[in-house]
């Protein structure tokens, strides 16, 4: 995979895991009112419109994934993904960090859960799949660690704000979760095995692989962005990054 310095942006670069997924974020009016406009998020947006762009920061001893809009109607933690890059592009990094602030830019246009009627949340295990392709490149990159970050409806699974993650066969899943759980105050929701309650999951198909993931959920409608949700889902994945010393 290439990635391409951004002259104009010290220390960022950038690629696409498919360019079959693109899409016009600003009309999805909902998460678009919320995104602060300068340059850097105006860039990313534009580079959304003709697929799923990947963005690298830093040169360091791990190599980190941040995901966010794997449901392209759970905006907070998208929004968050970008407040998080401008944080990151400042910043001296110890770790080699890549960030996918939209997986699925149609659908977050569209404000729609699913990808081409996809869970992309169910499907990191079939061949062909937007999130299998999203595995194929964390595999070529040789990602270390994924967080992915979502938002949850009250009355929906989980329901709450939580950090969910799986014991066997990578344990460090749980102590990854266990520290993100202590340090923003979120439940914590570890399952024994990772697949043994959902299949295709990202989380789960990234543990199964050996690289030790965690997903990170906080409260907002569907298709909305709570008041304080951006702020949350924000604490979770710098909490994520502070487990590795960022």
């Amino acid at each position: 995979m290439h990635f391409e310095k951004i002259n104009q942006f010290d220390n960022l670069e950038f690629s696409y895991i498919c360019k079959h997924s693109g899409g016009y974020i600003s009309r999805n009016h909902n998460i678009f009112e919320n995104i602060i406009l300068n340059s850097l998020n105006q860039f990313i947006i534009n580079k959304a419109v003709f697929g799923t762009p990947i963005f690298k920061l830093g040169e360091g001893n791990k190599n980190l994934l941040i995901l966010a809009g794997t449901h392209g109607n759970e905006l907070s933690s998208q929004v968050a993904a970008l407040d998080l890059i401008n944080k990151l592009l400042t910043k001296d990094l110890n770790n080699t960090i890549y960030v996918v602030p939209f997986l699925a830019p149609k659908s977050t246009m569209d404000n729609l859960r699913h990808y081409e009627e996809m869970d992309l949340n169910r499907s990191a295990h079939i061949k062909g799949s937007l999130s299998c392709c999203l595995l194929d490149v964390i595999k070529e990159l040789k990602i270390d660690y994924v967080g992915d970050f979502h938002t949850t409806a009250l009355n929906s699974n989980p329901g709450i704000e939580a950090v969910f993650c799986s014991k066997q066969p990578s344990l460090e899943s749980y102590l990854i979760a266990s520290y993100i759980s202590n340090s923003v105050c979120c439940e914590l929701i570890p399952y024994d095995f990772a697949g043994e309650t959902y299949t295709g999951a990202i989380e789960d198909v990234c543990n199964l692989n050996g690289i030790p993931s965690i997903t990170g959920e906080v409260l907002s409608p569907f298709g909305e962005v709570a008041k304080g949700s951006i702020r949350r889902s924000f604490l979770q994945m710098n909490s994520f990054l502070e487990y590795f010393g960022d």
